[in-house]
């Protein structure tokens, strides 16, 4: 059976923290900023988690059980 490989665009994309739960970047924060308040650009900085419904789709991109 060959050895299943990490997807490289989930591989940039994805980090695991300390505790094993999947953190991800905000969406909306690359690009056209002029319009958006600071208030909605300071809360797009931060890392969230990845939603319980997605986390299984992503431990297989990222070759986790």
């Amino acid at each position: 059976m060959p050895k299943v490989k990490t997807n490289p665009g989930a591989k940039k994309r994805f980090a695991l923290t300390g505790s094993g739960k999947i953190k991800r970047k905000h969406a909306y924060h690359s690009h056209i900023l002029t319009k958006k308040t600071k208030k909605q650009k300071r809360n797009l900085d931060h890392f969230a988690l990845v939603s319980n419904a997605d986390e299984s789709n992503v431990k297989a991109l990222l070759a986790l059980k």
